[in-house]
């Protein structure tokens, strides 16, 4: 896909890099929401070389009002990242194990940080395996790093601005939740159904299919079609800044990198009583 050098990598490119001199600094960040930690996953095979950071405690807060992967301390990032390998100015690669939420947020946090060389491995461990690309289940004890974490790079939200962004002709602001839960219907996790007012759904599924992304111009075309117009503010939010994170690279894909993440989401929506909560099928409930 043109234009997406910087974003995305494909597993036969990957693997030319990792052959050179100074290979791109691999970060396995498989992760599920629930079940067995990723770290298994990675003892069982990942690929050489790479080093395995847990979302939710190296690349996220603890959970709290902030939300469920709320944004975490600079400092304690910064030595994670150091841990990890992660050198100023060098490539980072992230993957996880194919959807493509959990290497999205990774892609994600380190930007914000400042850290601009970072790419997501398209498709995550099953490309690289499907691509008949070896695997490893040595764990690298890497040189430590010098990257400086300078936290802003990328725009956030928080609640009040995400509020403001889904009124009506100020932005359009995205729940790319699953309808259901748009709908306030369901809610398997949050304590509250709904989502705030003003939002459009278009539910993930709808852009990005077993984490591979369509090209820019379908993506600018499923966008446009729920109102992410050329010079519209737009802002993206989830259950807890994961799966959104996802949605803001493929708003980059499509040529929006200004586009924002509310990174409290949903569980931080609704950890204020105050808040209003609208249901049904239309922004506005």
């Amino acid at each position: 896909m043109p234009g997406t050098e910087d974003l995305l990598v494909e597993p036969d490119r990957l693997a030319v890099e990792l052959d050179r001199a100074d290979p791109p600094t691999l970060l396995d960040v498989r992760w599920r929401l629930a079940g067995p930690p990723g770290r298994d996953d990675y003892a069982a095979g990942h690929l050489p070389g790479a080093v395995f950071l847990d979302l939710d405690t190296a690349l996220c807060g603890p959970p709290g009002d902030a939300g469920r992967h709320p944004l975490p301390d600079p400092a304690a990032l910064q030595a994670a990242l150091r841990a990890a390998g992660v050198r100023a100015g060098h490539p980072v690669v992230v993957y996880d194990g194919g959807d493509g939420m959990a290497a999205a947020r990774a892609w994600w946090t380190l930007r914000w940080a400042g850290h601009r060389p970072v790419r997501l491995l398209h498709g995550g461990f099953p490309a690289w395996l499907a691509a008949g690309l070896p695997t490893s289940t040595a764990e690298p004890a890497p040189a430590p790093g010098d990257v400086q974490v300078r936290p802003g790079a990328l725009p956030v939200l928080d609640a009040g601005e995400a509020a403001r962004l889904a009124a009506a002709g100020e932005g359009v602001l995205l729940d790319v939740r699953a309808a259901p839960r748009y709908r306030g219907e369901t809610e398997p996790i949050d304590p509250v159904a709904g989502h705030v007012p003003g939002a459009v759904n278009l539910p993930a599924g709808e852009y990005v299919v077993e984490g591979r992304f369509p090209a820019a111009d379908a993506l600018r075309e499923r966008f446009a079609a729920v109102g992410v117009a050329d010079g519209v503010p737009v802002g993206a939010y989830c259950g807890s800044g994961v799966t959104a994170a996802q949605a803001v690279l493929a708003l980059h894909v499509a040529g929006r990198p200004d586009a924002a993440l509310y990174v409290g989401s949903w569980s931080n929506w609704v950890a204020d009583p105050s808040r209003p909560v609208a249901t049904g099928a239309t922004p506005a409930g």
